[in-house]
């Protein structure tokens, strides 16, 4: 029986402090704290509107009233953007507070689109709580919104709960966020080299025949490879089967392409699996029904790939030639939908990626890993773990929150490795982030970042809700 990283973990009430505010002081306990959600919105990411929202760290007991001041650097009120509400003569304006709620918004207007200067700010800050009870203002009193890098803030990226079917892409200088089924691809053509990836989200492997007819092969042929071909099998031969975890694509389970087509060979390929569709699991849930097997075979034309494919008993084969585009680390195809598909943002334009992921545990082969963090190495985007210790649990946090703040990068420290989060930021049989560990990323465009991760769990004890906070290191 196939074996991945779904451990059941008992079920934990997990109590998130509120990521925008701090925690109420001892003794204070009905103190109402209110801040910003964010402390920077992407003027990118807004072609017609936005929502700021304010956040609270408790339910409202009592009506009450915000005051936001607004100022901006080359951007005209009611020519460039507006707010609703509107603002007054003192260029500010009022935002609710209602009993019984935990939140509050306004809405940001961008009127001119495309845009015409990307040096344009626009900050907000609560400058007044009109409310009958105690309050302060912590946190994040102020927000922006900037083409400039992001100052940080705190993603949930939506992976997809327990069966995790998502692959999520974040950009940390734009605070962009991209979804994507991670059953959409099973092949992805890269745009630097002459090589292909399998897709290892969904747990897919390859193994090479020995022939270079696609016509001629069936299933009778190649049935006594299926328990091989596979990931999880605790054999360390299917390392051969699968791409190199560390991201390294001149090290993929497909050979290098060559321009003789003679020595390109037809591949058995295992299409891995559906995500699971068990209603309540105790743990992760990614591995459902097993999606059958394909055959393969990829040649060169000119500087495109020339993809032959087909089901193990077709006695002739269908064949889509994919154009290298510079502008993506891969091409990404569907042998299901037939077509090209979009996955990966542009090829500097992401750093991480949450993803269900095939991972090598050495001495046991290719293992399937729940709850995955990868950095973007083929894009630039680099990164490193900072550990610390402590003698009791209140120790460490402290030390924790210390070199999280003091931080000096090391650059010598940045990993060419995709997988510096990978697994090493989750406890799964805790069900919780580990204390001990923080993390920084150089992008692509030289912004430096730590980043916290915060949770994997939702509030019934669910894996599949990771969460993190990242703050750009000045």
């Amino acid at each position: 029986m196939i074996k991945f990283c779904k451990i059941a973990v008992l079920v934990f009430v997990v109590i998130l402090g509120l990521s925008s505010c701090e925690k109420e002081p001892k003794g204070q306990e009905r103190v109402f704290v209110v801040a910003f959600d964010q402390k920077f919105t992407s003027y990118s990411n807004i072609r017609d509107e936005a929502k700021i929202d304010l956040v609270f760290s408790k339910a409202a007991d009592f009506d009450g009233m915000l005051t936001i001041r607004l100022s901006a650097k080359n951007a005209e009120y009611q020519t460039d953007f507006t707010t609703i509400p509107r603002i007054d003569n003192n260029s500010e304006f009022q935002v609710p507070i209602k009993a019984g709620t935990k939140s509050t918004e306004f809405i940001f207007k961008n009127l001119i689109y495309p845009f015409d200067r990307e040096d344009k700010v626009i900050q907000f800050e609560i400058v007044n709580v009109d409310y009958p009870d105690t309050f302060l203002l912590q946190g994040n009193t102020r927000t922006m919104v900037s083409f400039a890098a992001s100052l940080g803030g705190t993603i949930a990226p939506e992976i997809g709960g327990p069966s995790q079917a998502f692959q999520v892409y974040v950009e940390l200088s734009s605070g962009t966020v991209k979804e994507v089924a991670r059953t959409s691809w099973e092949l992805a053509f890269s745009s630097e080299a002459d090589r292909v990836k399998i897709n290892g989200s969904i747990y897919m492997a390859a193994k090479k025949l020995d022939t270079n007819d696609i016509d001629q092969v069936r299933q009778s042929q190649v049935s006594g490879f299926f328990s091989e071909v596979a990931v999880g099998t605790f054999d360390p031969v299917n390392e051969n089967y699968v791409d190199a975890p560390s991201g390294d694509v001149t090290k993929t389970a497909i050979a290098e392409i060559k321009e003789n087509d003679a020595e390109n060979a037809v591949y058995l390929i295992n299409m891995g699996f559906e995500p699971g569709q068990l209603a309540n699991p105790a743990g992760a849930d990614v591995a459902g029904e097993k999606r059958g097997w394909k055959k393969i075979r990829i040649l060169k034309r000119q500087d495109d790939y020339l993809l032959q494919y087909a089901n193990l008993n077709d006695s002739s084969h269908k064949e889509v030639r994919i154009k290298k585009n510079q502008a993506y680390n891969f091409s990404f195809y569907s042998l299901i939908a037939e077509s090209e598909v979009s996955v990966e943002p542009t090829k500097e334009n992401w750093d991480l990626n949450f993803t269900v992921f095939t991972n090598v545990i050495a001495g046991n082969g290719s293992y399937g890993y729940s709850d995955f963090v990868s950095n973007n190495t083929r894009g630039n985007s680099r990164a490193y773990a900072v550990i610390v210790t402590g003698s009791t649990p209140q120790d460490l946090a402290v030390k924790l929150e210390q070199a999280y703040a003091d931080v000096q990068v090391d650059d010598s420290k940045l990993s060419n490795d995709q997988r510096v989060i990978g697994a090493e930021w989750r406890d799964v049989f805790t069900g919780q982030a580990f204390k001990d560990r923080f993390f920084v990323l150089k992008d692509a465009k030289g912004n430096y970042y730590k980043i916290k991760m915060i949770s994997m769990l939702n509030e019934k004890g669910q894996r599949g809700y990771p969460k993190f906070e990242y703050q750009l290191i000045q």
